[in-house]
């Protein structure tokens, strides 16, 4: 008779799940990391968003020009500054007192609303849309390295590009423009770029082409602003 053969001890189940619990942890971490690693390539290319990449698997409409900072006109990132992160040039990827104060008004979900446009850049880049804890667990340290990492003319300029401005596949500002206006992003007025700026938090059910009482509203405060506002990290000289 032949001897009997024991079985391989990593074969056994108590091995066997430690080593798949090892995969996992190990898969998770690579996933985890992946965007710290990619950021500095972010110098180079035209990167798109994680709902541009949705889009195009599920056969949907994307229509995006990449338009370089210095070719859009400096009144829209001005006016984009001062629509969604006031403090954009002096904080570090995140706004801490504006995340205090909305906590303060609002309580803890409150701190929703007061994603930076380094948050909002990590997030459309390597995230995904929605509101969820996780998410902005994982947004806020990356955003603070995006900022480090890429600076803020970058920064802007990988967010106006990035951004979705329509309700039917049209990113970054170039699209958006021409969606709106007919006209390319260089040669958006201030009333223009207040409406496309206002616009940004809902793109699908605010429409600066033809804007309603309330958008009208809130883009002129926006216009009045940005007109008192210097932006000097981000705004292009031409």
């Amino acid at each position: 008779m032949s001897p009997t053969i024991a079985p391989r001890r990593w074969l056994a189940r108590p091995a066997g799940w430690r080593g798949w619990l090892m995969l996992a942890v190990v898969v998770v971490l690579v996933l985890l990391l992946l965007p710290y690693v990619l950021t500095p390539f972010l110098h180079f290319g035209r990167p798109v968003s994680t709902l541009m990449l949705g889009r195009w698997l599920t056969g949907q409409r994307v229509e995006r020009v990449w338009v370089p900072l210095a070719d859009i006109a400096p009144v829209l990132p001005r006016t984009v500054i001062v629509a969604e992160d006031a403090r954009f040039c002096g904080h570090r990827g995140v706004d801490l007192a504006e995340i205090r104060d909305a906590i303060e008004d609002d309580g803890l979900l409150g701190a929703r609303g007061a994603s930076t446009i380094s948050q909002q850049l990590a997030k459309n880049v390597f995230l995904w849309p929605g509101r969820s804890f996780v998410r902005k667990a994982l947004e806020a340290p990356l955003a603070v390295w995006m900022d480090l990492v890429l600076g803020k003319r970058r920064v802007m300029e990988l967010y106006l590009n990035v951004a979705e401005w329509g309700p039917d596949g049209e990113f970054g500002a170039e699209a958006g423009a021409r969606r709106a206006f007919g006209r390319s992003a260089r040669d958006l007025s201030a009333g223009q770029a207040a409406l496309m700026a206002a616009m940004l938090p809902d793109p699908h059910r605010r429409n600066a082409a033809k804007p309603g009482p309330g958008l009208r509203r809130l883009a002129g405060i926006h216009e009045r602003r940005a007109a008192k506002a210097l932006a000097a990290c981000v705004v292009a000289r031409r």
